[in-house]
């Protein structure tokens, strides 16, 4: 079992929690993620990792309260443990492998749109322990929404704040800031993107016009992590990968965003046959939805 340590709310549905998990601790790298199941007979939910301290043996989850799964572990307090807490999976960031001196060389700009703000967070920490420039661009719909940006501040060599309605920053997406900051003369080697699919794509546009390598995070399309389900294929560059073993980060270029989002959507109706479910039984009604046991 696994305890939770501390809880937070960090905005409206979305929590951070900080979990007792030393081998996880022990080994976790940047751009790894974990698989979470909250009890024996729930789902697994794939969370890239947000934070690790080898020290005290805890890894930093961030989650939104969206599905029957993900409320259910949004609804467990401190004291309570999860049934099941497997990692680090898939493979670290790139520059975790190249030699520093190389990546020192580089200047990062990072992408982080909603939930995707936070597993950038432990990104950007190691790239500015390791003495490279690394900015960060966080984006959300509204101001409320905005997650992580004190602890992204502290580390970052500069944060950009970006909302869509114009309540706090930059006023519009995060597509336009990009543009802006490269045609005022800021030069990136490498422009990391996490968040939703979505966004992912037209920055992966935007940043193609300006030809900047960039990489992108797939995690959200996992099922059992393992690469036995092969629910999280993905086409890169004309061949097939296995989101959960080869990635979950991949040139994005080379990403067949569309595939991906149709793949990304092929369990919503699953996903509204369980919630409808989880609500007539909190209502205390008989469910006759057809997923009833």
């Amino acid at each position: 079992m696994f305890p939770i340590l501390e809880k937070r709310l960090l905005a409206k549905g979305i929590y951070l929690m900080k979990i007792q998990a030393p081998r996880v601790a022990r080994s976790a790298q940047p751009g790894q993620f974990i698989i979470v199941r909250a009890e024996e007979h729930c789902e697994r939910i794939p969370l890239t990792v947000s934070d690790y301290d080898r020290e005290q043996g805890t890894i930093t989850i961030v989650t939104q309260a969206i599905g029957v799964s993900t409320k259910k572990l949004c609804a467990m307090e401190v004291g309570d443990a999860l049934a099941d807490f497997a990692g680090p999976l898939g493979q670290p960031s790139d520059f975790v492998k190249e030699p520093v001196e190389e990546v020192r060389k580089k200047r990062y700009l990072f992408v982080a749109g909603g939930v995707g703000t936070a597993p950038v967070y432990p990104q950007v920490k190691w790239l500015t322990e390791h003495g490279v420039e690394a900015e960060v661009i966080i984006g959300a719909k509204t101001k409320d929404m905005l997650i992580y940006t004190e602890a992204m501040g502290k580390v970052a060599t500069k944060l950009h704040i970006c909302t869509d309605d114009g309540t706090e920053g930059f006023h519009g997406m995060v597509t336009a800031l990009i543009e802006k900051l490269v045609n005022e003369g800021n030069h990136y080697d490498v422009v990391v993107a996490i968040g939703p699919m979505i966004m992912m794509k037209f920055v992966t546009l935007t940043t193609k016009k300006f030809n900047i390598p960039t990489v992108v995070s797939l995690n959200a399309l996992m099922v059992d992590g393992t690469g036995m389900c092969g629910a999280c294929r993905v086409t890169v560059g004309g061949e097939t990968k296995f989101t959960c073993v080869d990635g979950p980060e991949f040139d994005a270029f080379k990403v067949d965003f569309d595939e991906a989002m149709r793949r990304q959507g092929m369990y919503k109706t699953q996903e509204q046959r369980a919630l409808a479910i989880a609500a007539e039984r909190a209502a205390g009604h008989k469910c006759n939805i057809g997923l009833d046991k």
